[in-house]
């Protein structure tokens, strides 16, 4: 399992360029939100990829892998990714991580269409949780077996607990990898 690091910045600002101020031997992998909204870039590993740090376009977020599981999908190409932030709750954190990591990211990996599933946590910010799904289509997300895992009773208890919740489908920058 590998740490994120995450560069979120909203479409109205100049943003990051694939590879701009990264560390040479950085993957960055570059997506656009459907809705038009932001643009994250994220890249993979345990320490920095930044080399020169981004001006307008804000701070990197160092996001620690608490979960990592290939999909029913895996091997296929993601063209999509689907982000849910959050925090929660405090007395409902131990129930959110035990059903995210007993129920809900095991099951939504299992459905056809998804490539991987991870967990993040960022230890020091706000979201603190991060949820990432690499999918190979957007239709993956409104599939009736995607929309039965959202459907448990352990989702029903836990979901009223986020708070500040945030979710985005993203498509691949066209020419990143």
């Amino acid at each position: 399992m590998q740490d994120l690091w995450l560069l979120k910045h909203e479409t109205t600002m100049a943003g990051p360029q694939e590879g701009s101020g990264l560390a040479q031997g950085s993957e960055a992998q570059l997506w656009h939100a459907v809705d038009g909204s932001s643009i994250y870039l994220c890249v993979s590993g345990n320490t920095s990829p930044v080399a020169v740090p981004p001006s307008a376009a804000g701070a990197w977020r160092r996001l620690t892998c608490l979960q990592e599981l290939r999909g029913a999908s895996a091997g296929q190409a993601a063209s999509h990714h689907y982000i849910v932030e959050t925090d929660v709750l405090a007395e409902f954190e131990d129930d959110l991580n035990a059903w995210y990591a007993e129920e809900h990211l095991p099951g939504l990996a299992a459905v056809p269409g998804t490539v991987r599933a991870a967990r993040y946590i960022d230890p020091t910010g706000s979201p603190r949780y991060y949820a990432c799904y690499d999918l190979a289509g957007a239709e993956t997300l409104g599939s009736p077996e995607w929309l039965a895992v959202r459907a448990t009773p352990w989702s029903s208890r836990v979901r009223p607990a986020f708070r500040n919740t945030r979710r985005t489908m993203f498509s691949r920058v066209p020419g990143t990898r």
